[in-house]
């Protein structure tokens, strides 16, 4: 997040090499830089100028691969060959390309060059120094600053004293020192705190020094006190001319050879260095003219000259560094073969240099003349270099093929950036079992510490740190390198003090190499599957970054504990779980210490510390799932935290054989630890027969030491599955003719002439007998067909029965719709209805159906009560597709329903076929058992068996990070594209709706960089063209241009149907879709990609896998049965999931029942509708489900340990009474005194009836009460469970925090992270029209508007059961805000199409107009300010509204707004009262009440009622505006989802008590409607004010509320006697 806020990056070209190198998150850094500045360009001549070609290279080619532009300006010290690095940077010569040679500087420069003879050495270095000192005296005597540059850290100091003892001898000392002053005194003092005697001792004298091997702070102050002229003559290495901008008048080069580590001999100083010396020779600001000396031996005087004056062109230095680049950009997935490579290499500086001087680069001259673009050269190049890359396993190296595959070493190596020659060292080094010892010793050989060398002066400083600080062993001493890197690596852990000044840069060296070489041995120890090295190396990891030993107390972590205490708790050996669990005072005692032992146990408690419980649940035979329960057991501080979260790594081990068969990272939340939230982690692993003893998870911090934590995995009580029994083979039968139906007009239906194989061996069973049918097929087998075999049968023999066909999605519901409306109604003349949660067709429409479709939720909802619904009964066909879902989370609905089919059919005698459609299964036997599907009815094909045969490839990823992995994965996407299917259509299956623009604009990457971009796209331009000007999606504009499409739920409906008719038509070649496309429409394509297969869980707020039949079915759209005789399936996966994908993809999945989860609701419904009623019956209930067949099949998945009859027997009952435990709980159900019986609420039967979790109605039993504000029913609406799964996504917390500023309630902040908040957010959003951030919250709005109206509906309930007033009033004014997307409080005018806030004052009053008024109306004048004054004011005038209103709207918008003023119910209400009163009152009588106001109140109006007695108020409710046609009863409400009808609460209270007495909920009101509540009168006599509610359930603004004033009289026995026989009667 701090680099999206960020405008401008400086770095260094290693650190932009590492960045570039990886994605860092779904859209990487690189892709989002639009300027690179390289400064100091002419270092391509130095070691480091690999990492520029590299990192010029890459951005090219990324440039022409995005088609978005990176402008590069390259700044260089003024260069021979200048036009060389233009061409490199790809400058346009005439116009990018500016050259000033050393005429333009702004201060000239005087150069003097001077040779030093002598016999020796020392006389040369004599000779120098007296040169250099003579210059020195010339220039401070001119009161000038002087630089003098050595080429080692210990010549800085020797020079100095060099020149400071001539000018002593020479008694010219006092033109060195710098005048007193109080500036001179301030700078002495802090000159005097340094730890540098040298510095210390020259300052005084007017000399500094200045090298890399000096403390940080040393150098900044000599930097300062040199920029003040507070320092005459400062003596500096190299570095600083490069790294600090510090101009002096002169400069002097005080000798030109310097040591090369890497050579171990003196070289020359370069001309490049030469040249930035010299650079810092005159100040701009005050100086008309710089001077620059060098000082070399008279040798190589004329060298220097010849290269000031004729200077020799800069070269590459690619070649020594090859190796390392190419397999970066092999890892980062711009490299897949040699030709990728080759072309890269065409990018570099290497290659302009190669071509330009190819005899530097070993290229003579007739091989140049003959390949000139030196295509041949460069491939034995690369060539050679793969195959160095492929024997030190950084790459696979195919040679057949020519293709270069990443592996685990390779990726290690460039993201950590670790040399080739490392890798080889840890290649022959590395093992399963080192100490660490042996581990360090071995990181102390690596090529990044080649530069370190052993000095003689440190010799007895290295040998007093390892006597002080090294704990371990130091392999091969301290006269080698690796020695000396080994004593100053265990130095840095144990926070040794280091003298030298030449040792602490070392040491800076090593501390900075050694972390992320440690980070890379554990990250290869994990990928082979070590757990003791992987344990050991994390632990090296941690220690180099903590600075402390492993055996250290994890106390010393902390950093506010004195070291005495440290020491006596370590002495005492008092580890972090005795401090956790003895008391403060206690603690305090034994350290004698007594107030440190609370600030101990407060610290103990911070160290990362979690309890892990594993459950494990065998799949198969050979695979185990296991479930890990991990809490948290520490408290949270940030300070030692951090505010975000801590991240984890777990395995499974196997310590038997010494091998991980799983690990994975995980993050530790702050909010899960501060509310003690337990984090559930699934994954699978392998087992073996025999079994292991156990298996054992860890689970490891990654950045404390001592945080760990591990659980055994015991299989001691373990029982396998039973083995599945085979498939069902395919018979070799002659296809059948679709004339087998015997019934033209079923064969009409049918555009071929035959069945297909599979639906040739089914049909006899289908068509000719009753038995229920379970068809296990692969998808694309044509399984709806069979569905419609069997529903002619119904059509043929049961004329009067019903077909209900369930599908799991309500996408697949209205592909059925479409296909069916036209084929079965149309030409069948059978009526089809839809029964979802959008479309609910009235009753008469339901009866007179002889199709139904729908979801399993909705059929559930309504076979709840089948006892009072008769066409429930009369359903003769249940067809379930896709009935394999019963192992996911909506099975349980499946399996209830065909466990109440099952019930139904036995208790009305009347037999309900079932007929189950799935994928191919591996237990479908035990499917069919329970379907009641005996042999004839079972066909279950193995997956091979598919009318168009199915090529799959599954590719692994790595990465732990899945955006970047995501995006390595588009390349070989566009590849699978190009190679199995460039023709033909492709689907692209992808997570997420960000997952699908980036993938699509990837692949336009991709296209845009081969010859022909548009070969996806089969239409005309111009055709092309006028669709995508009527596409409202930005991204699908772009990518339709392209001939891809992107499909997902966050799309308009009408850009999504013209991506499907484009696709459909194949007028565009690729779609790149959502998952859920995959069980929606039937798109078939020759081409599948599943591009990874996990998604982001917002629940758990980690990434998971998708189910395995989510997989399957996405596969299944591969093959298109009229057009290929072929289909290709490619499988992204992450390579950890590799192998389980290949079993299961291969294989077929078992399918478990999920119905443990939610036993307690689906038992709630049975209770409510009388199918279960004591605790006896539940046991019953149970053996009727599939949980109960698969319990004794696979009982250790269930957690059960034994299958005898008494175990099944206690296990079922423990469920049994935990269900019935939690409804008591939620206040659901009732237990009788027999403790057996069992009989529903009032609460259970709102929970049944609305489909709410019993957990739904204990958080309203607990929350509402008589007097809630709305802001807390606004809560407690959104902490129902049901909004428990509203996803929130990645990073979605931060866009909910900024949401949350715009919008007027308050919402916990510390949860921007639960869906309880965002759905309490996006329902705000919603009432005050706040702009959402992203498309995804639109359809999140839509997902929690479509439920809140049956959850308010059940709190309306709720409340009325308990007789709130207030509440159930303020709830029902909820349900108005949601329909209208208002807040209560706004003006109801605003409920009108086109009015906003500015439009409210054109409605104030003003002369009225003439025109047509309604009959017998009168004409209001007065303001304006709801509904009802607006009905009286318009009177049905169009006139009027046009004069308000035509200064602001158009006619059109007018018109629109006056239909609607026109749709608002104007309602007159009567009442009379029917009951029975003593006979001088008139005995049994319908009684007219009077309405009457406060100032009309007289004693008449009191209508006189017994007490104590049962009254019926009926209410006739007379709509006034009849302009509605026949039908239009739906509401104008355009902010909410679904269409809505019209409706009405009415409602009796005592407003004085705040008492309801009666509720009913009627329909919308054509003409004419009449509603009755009874109630009963007090016991008490008095007068008592009765108000009748009449509330919208649409609109806001249109309630109404009528007083009826009532005498309670004495009670009268003869009325209650007629009430009683009245009611007998009736």
């Amino acid at each position: 997040s701090e680099i999206t806020r960020t405008q401008m990056l400086i770095t260094t070209p290693e650190k932009w090499d590492v960045v570039t190198r990886k994605s860092t998150g779904d859209i990487s850094l690189a892709q989002i830089v639009r300027l690179l500045i390289i400064d100091e360009v002419h270092l391509l001549h130095d070691d480091r100028g690999a990492v520029i070609e590299s990192l010029v290279a890459r951005t090219l080619r990324q440039v022409e691969s995005s088609q978005s532009m990176i402008r590069i300006v390259g700044l260089s010290a003024t260069l021979p060959n200048y036009v060389d690095v233009a061409h490199f940077l790809r400058v346009n010569p005439q116009i990018g390309l500016f050259y000033f040679d050393g005429r333009f500087r702004p201060v000239p420069l005087g150069q003097t060059y001077i040779g030093v003879k002598g016999t020796n050495i020392m006389q040369q270095n004599q000779g120098m120094d007296k040169v250099a000192y003579q210059k020195c005296l010339d220039m401070v005597r001119k009161e000038h600053q002087v630089m003098v540059f050595v080429h080692a850290r210990t010549a800085t100091v020797k020079t100095a004293l060099a020149i400071r003892e001539a000018a002593g001898l020479a008694g010219m000392s006092a033109h060195f020192r710098v005048a007193q002053s109080s500036e001179f005194g301030l700078a002495d003092k802090q000159i005097q705190k340094s730890r540098n005697k040298e510095l210390r001792d020259l300052f005084a004298d007017g000399f500094g020094i200045h090298h890399a091997g000096m403390l940080r702070q040393d150098r900044n102050l000599v930097e300062e006190l040199f920029s003040k002229g507070l320092i005459r003559v400062l003596c500096c290495t190299a570095t600083l001319a490069w790294g600090v901008n510090l101009p002096a008048h002169a400069v002097i080069i005080r000798g030109t050879q310097l040591y090369d580590a890497k050579k171990g001999a003196f070289t020359d100083l370069g001309i490049l260095d030469v040249m930035q010396i010299f650079g810092r020779a005159g100040r701009p600001q005050y100086d008309t003219f710089g001077e620059g000396t060098i000082i070399t031996t008279h040798n190589k005087l004329a060298h220097y000259l010849s290269l000031m004056t004729r200077q020799n062109p800069i070269e590459s230095q690619f070649q020594g560094s090859l190796a390392d680049n190419l397999n970066a950009e092999i890892v980062l997935g711009t490299v897949n073969n040699i030709d990728d490579a080759v072309r890269w290499l065409s990018y570099t500086y290497y290659y302009i240099r190669m071509r330009a001087n190819p005899l530097v680069y070993g290229i003579d001259h007739l091989k140049f003349k003959n390949d000139p673009t030196l295509l041949q050269h460069r491939r034995e190049l690369i060539q050679n270099c793969s195959n160095s890359l492929d024997k030190s396993r950084m790459v696979r190296y195919q040679e057949s093929t020519c293709y270069l595959f990443a592996t685990d070493v390779g990726r290690i190596a460039s993201h950590y950036y670790i040399k080739y020659d490392t890798i080889e060292l840890f290649n022959e080094m590395f093992t399963s079992t080192m100490n660490d010892g042996q581990i360090l010793a071995m990181m102390s050989k690596s090529q990044e510490f080649e530069q370190i060398k052993v000095r003689e002066e440190e010799l007895v400083e290295l040998d007093r740190l390892v006597d002080t600080y090294c704990y371990l062993p130091v392999a091969g001493g301290v006269e080698n390198t690796y020695g000396k890197v080994n004593v100053l690596l265990q130095t840095f852990i144990s926070r040794g003090r280091v003298e030298s000044f030449s040792l602490v840069s070392d040491l800076g060296c090593i501390s900075q190499n050694s972390g992320r070489i440690a980070r890379s041995l554990f990250e290869m120890a994990l990928k082979q599957g070590w757990p003791l090295m992987t344990g050991r190396m994390l632990n090296i990891c941690k220690m180099i970054d903590l600075r402390m030993w492993g055996s250290d107390h994890p106390l010393r972590q902390f950093t506010g504990i004195p070291q005495d205490i440290l020491n006596k708790v370590e002495a005492r050996n008092i580890s972090i779980d005795r401090i956790r669990d003895t008391r403060a005072d206690e603690l305090g005692h034994m350290i004698h210490h007594v107030r440190y032992g609370k600030i101990l146990k407060s610290f103990a408690y911070q160290i990362p510390d979690i309890t892990i419980e594993a459950s494990i649940q065998p799949i198969t035979r050979t695979v185990l799932r296991v479930k890990l329960n991990i809490g948290p057991e520490f408290s949270w501080n940030d300070a030692v935290h951090g505010s975000s979260l801590e991240p984890w790594l777990l395995w499974v081990e196997d310590p038997d054989t010494n091998y991980i068969y799983h690990h994975e990272h995980f993050q530790l939340q702050k909010k899960q630890v501060k509310t003690k939230e337990t984090q559930e982690v699934v994954f699978t692993i392998p087992i073996t027969e025999p079994l292991p003893s156990q298996y054992l998870v860890r689970a490891v911090s990654d950045r404390w030491l001592g945080a760990e934590a591990s659980c055994a995995i015991s299989f001691q009580h373990l029982i396998l599955p039973e083995k599945h029994p085979p498939h069902t083979e395919l018979l070799d039968l002659n296809p059948l003719p679709v004339t087998a139906l015997k019934q033209p007009r079923f064969e009409a239906l049918y555009r071929f002439t035959h069945f297909n194989p599979i639906q040739t061996q089914i049909f006899h069973t289908l068509y000719h007998t009753d038995s229920n049918v379970l068809l296990g097929a692969p998808t694309g087998s044509g399984k709806t067909l069979a569905a419609e075999i069997a529903m002619f049968r119904i059509f043929n023999r049961h004329p009067d029965m019903k077909c209900v066909y369930i599908a799991p999605l309500k996408a697949l519901v209205r592909e059925r719709m479409e296909d069916w409306k036209v084929r079965l109604e149309q030409k069948l003349g059978k009526r089809v209805v839809e029964l979802t949660g959008d479309v609910t067709p009235d009753m008469r429409a339901i009866e007179q159906a002889s199709v139904i479709v729908t979801t399993p939720e909705k059929w559930d909802g309504i076979s709840r009560s089948w006892q009072t619904r008769n066409y429930v009964k009369s359903v003769g066909l249940v067809v379930i597709d896709e009935i394999h879902l019963l192992g996911e989370d909506r099975g349980p609905v499946l399996e209830v329903i065909v466990s109440r089919s099952n019930f139904i059919s036995a208790h009305t005698e009347r037999v309900m076929r079932v007929v189950g459609l799935s994928t191919a299964l591996a237990n479908a036997r035990d499917l069919a058992d329970w379907l009641g599907i005996k042999q004839q009815g079972l066909f279950n094909f193995r997956p091979s068996v598919r009318p168009v045969p199915l090529e799959v490839h599954i590719n692994g990823f790595a990465g732990k990070h899945y955006c970047p992995r995501m995006a390595t994965m588009n390349k070989p996407t566009y590849q699978a594209i190009r190679t199995h299917s460039p023709k033909k259509p492709v689907l692209v299956f992808v997570s997420s709706r960000r997952q699908t623009r980036l993938t699509a604009l990837d692949l336009i990457a991709y296209l845009v960089a081969d010859d022909n971009p548009k070969q996806w796209l089969h239409m005309p331009e111009q055709q092309s063209e006028a669709i995508i000007a009527g596409v409202r999606e930005s991204n699908l504009k772009l990518t339709l241009a392209f001939g891809i499409g992107m499909h997902h739920a966050g799309l308009h409906e009408k850009d999504r149907k013209t991506v499907e008719e484009l696709f459909l038509n194949e007028k565009i070649q690729v779609l790149v879709a959502t998952s859920t496309l995959a069980w929606g429409v039937n798109f078939p394509a020759h081409l599948v990609v599943v591009k990874g297969t996990e998604f982001f869980d917002g629940k758990t707020r980690r990434y998971v896998d998708f189910p395995i039949t989510d997989v399957l079915q996405m596969m299944g759209r591969a093959g298109r049965p009229q057009f290929d005789d072929q289909g290709v399936a490619v499988i992204l996966v992450h390579d950890v999931k590799k192998m389980f994908y290949k079993k299961f993809l291969y294989e077929p999945f078992p399918v478990e029942s999920s119905l443990l989860a939610v036993l307690s609701d689906h038992m709630n419904a049975e209770i409510v509708a009388g199918t279960i009623d004591s605790k006896q019956q539940a046991m019953d209930y149970l053996t009727w489900t599939y949980f109960f067949r698969r319990l004794v099949m696979n009982p250790s998945y269930y957690g059960l340990n034994e299958i005898d009859p008494a175990t099944i027997n206690t296990y079922l009952s423990g469920l049994i009474a935990r269900s019935i435990r939690d409804l008591e709980l939620s206040h659901c159900v009732n237990v009788g005194d027999d403790d057996s019986s069992l009989e529903p609420t009032t609460l259970g039967r709102i929970s049944s009836f609305y489909y709410l979790n019993h957990n739904t109605i204990r958080i309203f039993t607990e929350r509402l009460n008589a007097t809630n504000t709305m802001a807390e029913l606004l809560n407690v609406l959104c902490e129902a469970r049901e909004y428990a799964e509203l996803p929130v996504r990645h990073n979605e917390d931060g866009l909910n925090c900024e949401l949350a500023k715009l919008l007027p309630l308050e919402v916990n902040q510390f949860s921007y992270d639960s869906p309880h908040v965002k759905a309490n957010l996006l329902f705000q959003a919603h009432f005050s029209r706040v702009d959402l951030p992203s498309t995804d919250y639109l359809t999140d709005t839509k997902s929690i508007l479509d439920q809140a109206i049956r959850i308010l509906q059940a709190m309306i309930d709720v409340s009325a059961d308990q007789g709130w007033l207030i509440t159930t009033i303020r709830i029902m004014n909820l349900v108005q805000m949601i329909i209208q997307g208002r807040w209560i409080s706004d003006s109801s005018l605003l409920q009108l199409p086109h009015i906003t806030q500015q439009h409210l004052h054109l409605f104030q009053p003003n002369k009225p107009v003439g025109g047509a008024r309604m009959k017998g109306s009168t004409m209001y004048t007065g303001p304006v300010d709801c509904v009802p004054e607006l009905l009286a004011a318009c009177g049905g005038r169009f006139d009027w509204l046009r004069q308000k209103l035509s200064q602001c709207l158009s006619e059109n918008e007018i018109e629109q707004t006056f239909v609607t003023i026109n749709k608002f119910p104007e309602i007159d209400v009567t009442f009379h009262l029917t009951g029975c009163w003593e006979k001088s009152r008139g005995g049994h009588a319908s009684v007219r009440v009077p309405t009457v106001t406060s100032k009309s109140l007289r004693d008449k109006s009191w209508m006189g009622l017994h007490a104590d007695q049962e009254y019926t108020l009926n209410i006739t409710l007379n709509r006034r505006n009849k302009y509605h046609t026949k039908g239009d009863q739906k509401a104008h409400a355009p902010r909410f989802p679904k269409s809505k009808d019209e409706g009405w609460w009415l409602i009796l209270a005592d407003t004085e008590n705040r008492d309801l007495l009666a509720l009913k909920r009627i329909g919308y009101v054509r003409s004419r409607s009449k509603p009755s509540l009874s109630f009963y009168t007090p016991q008490n006599t008095g007068r008592v004010i009765y108000t009748v509610y009449i509330v919208s359930d649409s609109y806001m603004g249109v309630d109404q509320q009528y007083d009826i004033h009532v005498e309670i009289l004495p009670a009268d026995v003869e009325a209650q006697f007629n009430v009683e026989c009245n009611d007998a009667l009736a």
